[in-house]
């Protein structure tokens, strides 16, 4: 049950009222252990013949396994007695059924490996504690103990955020947070809820919903993703020209470090230093776990509006939507898809014949349907005047059918010897031309001297006055050790990011992909001062080693490591 708090002070604080209990929904469950969401994708048949026609070269399909092998817990039966008596036993297993849905998350390296390497790195137990004070007996533990934690939401990861890495300890433990899933507390006068950072997406908007607000956040990792795990890696969604991304809904944070504890954002304003919250946005529990998430809510508008466009080539359409940005437009979603992207979903909709040139879809949101509409027309002039041809609402709608269910489709894709993995960057309006000429042309270079011509396909999803992002999806024929082919493209296209001065990463976060070339963005003192953040906040360093900032090497096989992540002999229990 979940306790909502409500003030009858307009300026008291908020606390818990019994009163407002109101049943926690059921949590979506995370899906395969090898495979993204619950049900297996069948390819359309346009898909097959898309790859049929536009993909050259010998495809190499890649089998399902049928379970994991994991490796032995390092964990011994007194480490689990510990952990069980600050918890509960029935919320510490080694059980191999509950490892296999912590192997990490769920990124095309992710899948290859559990259907390519024969045994699995896996977590050596799954501990999930039930709020913030389970969370800091837990840590504090793994400290004393010299044991490495790695937080983890919905597994979603795309950028080696959750793998299970010990790094100089002696194990690691995957520190699952869905038991603190709750609406603890709803500031309707303020406009505020807080939550267990473990709350998924659908949880907090059905929560919601129930008394006429939302959070408006929905990535395409919505239906699995959660709070925790979205304010970790500065998640930004689908919705994000009218909700903001998820930082710019975060109003207070309750975070737990080896450390100590830290409660940050008492008001919506302060002068009062810098920001600390800023440390654990996209600090993906690096430094501490967040516990507790307060964010902004809005009421849920009574009316939405859609449209969509066509211009001429991509160029045009992304002068329009910056027009339109700048002016202070506010569409609830603005996406804008290149040339070959519109083709390929235009083809894969059956309309390959009626859909040309670079396709922009918007929804509008209003206190009423004239002011969802008023927005929309001002978005319509706006385009209008930029040689944009009206295509009704049918695309957007088509488009918010179908958002969720497209990271699916790479398992099929997978069997049926095909790549399809997504990357994403931002830069200013100025630079943004240069940079997708530069990420294609790097892309298509790589894999074409891997043997097979990609497909790449990009859009705008979010927009911004001085700039927008680029995500691109890349289709290829897997060759023989698709790996080092995906693991050659994505470096290729990191450098050439780099290079055009684009942001390593708009909102997938750095993780453990990314962390090679973070230097080369915030420079050496940057890092320099993200590890004495670390060192501060985590003087042990058990907390997910080697995301956002290195992590010394593990201990070598036979050896112990001491609670300072040092070496040293071995010893019997």
């Amino acid at each position: 049950m979940v306790a909502m708090a409500h003030s009858d002070d307009p300026g008291g604080d908020v606390t818990a009222d019994d009163a407002g209990e109101a049943t926690l929904p059921a949590p979506r469950a995370r899906g395969s252990w090898d495979a993204w969401g619950t049900t297996p994708a069948a390819l359309p048949a346009a898909a097959k013949a898309i790859i049929t026609t536009l993909l050259p070269g010998r495809a190499h399909p890649v089998p399902r396994r049928a379970v994991p092998v994991l490796p032995a817990s390092r964990l011994t039966d007194g480490d689990i007695a510990a952990l069980s008596a600050l918890i509960g036993g029935s919320h510490v297993t080694r059980e191999d059924a509950v490892r296999m849905q912590h192997l990490g998350g769920k990124s095309t390296p992710d899948l290859l490996r559990r259907r390519l390497d024969d045994a699995q790195p896996a977590p050596d137990a799954v501990v999930s504690p039930a709020d913030h004070d389970e969370v800091v007996a837990v840590i504090r533990l793994c400290a004393e103990q010299g044991i490495a934690v790695v937080p983890f939401g919905g597994g979603t990861s795309v950028v080696g955020g959750v793998d299970p890495v010990r790094g100089a300890h002696r194990a690691v433990i995957a520190l699952d947070l869905s038991r603190t899933a709750a609406l603890l507390a709803l500031d309707e006068v303020s406009l505020l809820a807080t939550f267990g950072a473990g709350t998924t997406g659908p949880q907090a908007e059905e929560l919601l919903g129930t008394r006429g607000f939302t959070l408006g956040h929905f990535p395409q990792s919505f239906e699995y993703a959660s709070l925790g795990g979205f304010a970790a890696t500065r998640s930004s969604g689908q919705a994000s020209r009218g909700y903001g991304r998820f930082d710019d809904l975060v109003h207070a944070l309750r975070v737990a470090a080896p450390a100590g504890d830290l409660v940050l954002g008492r008001s919506p304003a302060s002068a009062a230093g810098p920001d600390l919250r800023e440390l654990f946005l996209g600090s993906e529990g690096a430094f501490g776990v967040l516990t507790e998430i307060t964010v902004r809510i809005r009421p849920v508008p009574a009316a939405t509006a859609y449209h969509a466009w066509s211009f001429a080539d991509f160029a045009s359409g992304a002068e329009a939507v910056r027009t339109a940005t700048q002016r202070g437009i506010r569409p609830t979603v603005l996406r804008l898809s290149d040339e070959t992207e519109t083709r390929v979903n235009a083809a894969l909709g059956g309309h390959l014949m009626r859909m040309r040139g670079s396709l922009a879809i918007a929804t509008f949101e209003g206190n009423s349907a004239d002011e969802a509409e008023a927005t929309r027309d001002a978005l319509h002039d706006v385009f209008a005047a930029h040689g944009a041809t009206s295509r009704g609402e049918g695309p957007a709608r088509s488009w918010e059918r179908g958002r969720f269910s497209s990271p699916a489709l790479r398992d099929a894709l997978l069997d049926a010897g095909v790549l399809a993995e997504t990357l994403e960057t931002a830069t200013t309006w100025l630079r943004l031309p240069a940079l997708k000429d530069a990420v294609t042309s790097a892309l298509t270079a790589s894999l074409t001297a891997a043997g097979t011509k990609p497909i790449v396909l990009c859009h705008i999803s979010h927009v911004y006055p001085a700039g927008a992002s680029l995500y691109f999806t890349v289709v290829a024929a897997l060759t023989a050790d698709p790996q080092r082919q995906w693991a050659d493209a994505k470096d290729a296209a990191s450098r050439a990011i780099i290079d055009a001065h684009g942001t390593i990463t708009h909102h997938h976060a750095v993780g453990r992909d990314h962390r090679p070339y973070l230097e080369a963005e915030i420079g050496a003192l940057g890092v320099d001062v993200l590890r004495a953040v670390k060192a501060v906040l985590d003087p042990d360093g058990i907390m997910n080693p080697g995301t956002l900032v290195a992590a010394p090497p593990a201990p070598p096989e036979g050896a112990a490591a001491t609670p300072s992540g040092r070496s040293g002999p071995a010893t019997r229990e």
